[in-house]
């Protein structure tokens, strides 16, 4: 498949993330990276040959472009729909698509942490990476896209290093951490219970992971959204139909679902406490909206711990994360406006190849008539080369005279684009010619 350059084509983003859909939704469209070739297929089937699949617990979306004015989403919204077994009419009522600026501002937020559920989160432009490196191995990252993803992580890299962004959430994981040491002291003793695959909650079984928890148990209802953070945190999964047994042995409970409905209920952390003979638990909620029941921070020996609560511990003041969030975007939006300047000034790429192939035959032919003589190889290329234009412009002069006022605008804006390319001034002629006439 021959790409066409991006110059010639715009960005287009189609999918689902947590503010449009539900996480039914999203369990049904997620691509588990054993079938990211799977679903590369489908879209090539489809016409679609270029493209980035991005699947995590908070979004699906496909990042491709396409010939301006043209209907590729339609034949992705196919694809996905095929994906996830669901009605085409049904489905796209929990997409978005998006087009050119549009498109890019979309995938620079992603990379910059500004599109996720917690601000600054920094699992996300790995989680981009991992994607970019899958769809490269499938054969499916052509020019544009790697140019396109390429500026995302650079205007990426400037918000990491310019903003206090991710400090926030990086501040999260590590206050969770010190409460699990404040409740329980020695964390390589404790048993850790993660419920869901949130980006959110990942994050802090990895800090806890690190800080010295051994055991770490992983549960999902679907069993296959959480194999890949099994092998990565190299713990085991288990059964979420066993979930109030798993409660009884988890010193630190970790709910990162998402599914706008509560997981937890006090009855079963009730269950559970009584069974542990009043042991106390750690229950973080990592989840917006929450997976615990409120009820729950009543439980004598349950001590719950929202992401609202983590921020007020780890963050001196939403002030300071908002001053930030905002410098971020700034950087995003200049790191937009130099990429679509960039791919804008590519579509002059062709005509001055032609411009320069065009200059040069004539150098050859005008050196080759003179002999080599410099001096009248450059009179006849300087006279070969105004020959065309001035012909030119002499009919576009004669034409603007046979015409009404309203419509003699030909001339003037040849002049006006031949003052730009030349740094010309087409007014010095008749200036030059008053200061003659006037001696």
């Amino acid at each position: 498949m021959t790409h066409e350059a991006l110059n010639t084509r715009e960005v287009l983003v189609v999918g689902a993330n947590h503010q449009s859909s539900s996480m039914m939704v999203r369990d049904r469209l997620f691509v588990e990276d054993a079938d990211v070739a799977g679903m590369h297929e489908k879209l090539q089937a489809r016409g679609v040959y270029q493209a980035l699949i991005l699947s995590t617990c908070d979004r699906t979306e496909i990042h491709t472009t396409q010939p301006a004015g043209d209907d590729t989403a339609s034949r992705i919204i196919e694809a996905l729909a095929e994906h996830a077994a669901m009605n085409v009419a049904e489905l796209s009522g929990h997409l978005y698509v998006m087009t050119g600026e549009e498109a890019v501002r979309h995938v620079f937020r992603i990379a910059a942490s500004l599109d996720s559920l917690i601000v600054g989160e920094p699992q996300v432009l790995g989680q981009v990476k991992a994607a970019h490196r899958l769809s490269r191995t499938c054969g499916t990252i052509g020019a544009d896209l790697e140019t396109l993803l390429q500026a995302a992580y650079e205007t990426a890299k400037k918000v990491r290093t310019e903003t206090g962004i991710g400090e926030g959430p990086v501040s999260i994981a590590a206050a969770t951490v010190q409460l699990a040491r404040d409740l329980h002291g020695d964390l390589s003793q404790c048993n850790t219970l993660v419920i869901g695959a949130g980006d959110m909650g990942m994050l802090i079984a990895s800090s806890l992971r690190e800080t010295g928890v051994q055991r770490l148990l992983l549960t999902h209802p679907n069993a296959a959204r959480i194999d890949a953070q099994a092998r990565a945190f190299d713990c085991h999964t288990a059964s979420y139909d066993q979930l109030a047994d798993q409660l009884i042995e988890a010193d630190i409970v970790l709910a990162a679902m998402g599914r706008r409905q509560h997981v937890l209920n006090a009855d079963m952390m009730n269950s559970a406490i009584a069974h542990r003979r009043h042991k106390p638990v750690l229950l973080i909620d990592a989840s917006m909206p929450g997976d615990i029941e409120p009820a729950v921070s009543r439980i004598d020996d349950a001590f719950v711990y929202d992401l609202h609560d983590l921020e007020r511990l780890a963050v001196a003041g939403r002030a300071d994360r908002e001053a930030e969030a905002e410098k971020a975007a700034a950087l995003v939006k200049h790191g937009v406006s130099r990429f679509m300047r960039d791919a804008a000034e590519q579509t002059a790429g062709p005509v001055l190849s032609k411009l320069h192939q065009h200059f040069d035959a004539i150098r050859q032919q005008a050196l080759k008539d003179s002999g080599q003589d410099a001096e009248k190889a450059t009179r006849l290329m300087m006279n070969r080369l105004l020959h065309g234009p001035s012909e030119i412009l002499r009919e576009i002069a004669a034409d603007d005279a046979q015409s009404s006022p309203s419509r003699s605008t030909g001339l003037r804006a040849i002049e006006e684009a031949i003052e730009q390319l030349f740094g010309l001034d087409c007014r010095v002629t008749d200036n030059t010619k008053h200061e003659k006439d006037g001696k």
